[in-house]
């Protein structure tokens, strides 16, 4: 009997060598997209109950316990990452807690894809295909929000201050890892920031 094998949608890409900051796909990451209402105590205790940590109600925030993050996307909405072996399970779980409370956690762990951007420069790649101005105080670790990349969907997440996560729909994973080794190219450098020291 054949049994289903996950492969990430850019499994045959070697990170690049003539980018200005360091490229390449996080993988083995899972992922579970809860819905409910922050109103409610019994929700929110429950979804505590289950990740080890209160579900961020601020917009932008993330909460972290262990390998789990949750990252709020909306007032009714969050993403939990965590190891992919633990996807399911924990979704599993979620659902038992949250039973006969009116909410949904589902593992869409192979809906997304995140390439990881590192070192001096990441933000400046970034704003190549985005209006948002990262410059601005408003984005320091830990920061998470929705953004239009490069005229797609995308999701950002500030790690580090020279560390982003940018998470796209699978079917787009090709086109944003293309667009992003064109914009961090060699030579291509903005230095909007000073550099430090």
């Amino acid at each position: 009997m054949l049994e289903a094998r996950f492969e990430s949608p850019l499994a045959s890409l070697a990170a690049p060598t003539d980018t200005y900051v360091s490229m390449r796909e996080i993988a083995e990451r899972g992922m579970i997209d809860l819905r409910g209402s922050a109103g409610d105590r019994k929700f929110m205790a429950a979804a505590k109950s289950a990740l080890g940590v209160d579900l961020p109600k601020q917009p932008r925030t993330t909460a972290t316990w262990g390998d789990v993050r949750v990252f709020w996307l909306s007032p009714d909405q969050w993403l939990i990452t965590c190891p992919r072996a633990k996807a399911q399970e924990m979704a599993d779980q979620l659902s038992k807690d949250l039973a006969g409370i009116h909410s949904l956690a589902v593992n869409v762990s192979d809906m997304r894809a995140i390439i990881r951007l590192e070192g001096e420069g990441v933000r400046e790649v970034v704003m190549k295909g985005s209006a948002i101005d990262l410059t601005h105080g408003d984005y320091p670790p830990g920061t998470v929000r929705r953004m239009r990349f490069a005229e797609i969907a995308a999701l950002l997440h500030v790690v580090e201050d020279n560390v982003i996560d940018i998470y796209v729909f699978r079917s787009f994973a090709q086109y944003t890892w293309d667009f992003l080794r064109k914009a961090a190219r060699k030579g291509s450098e903005v230095r909007v920031f000073p550099k430090a020291g």
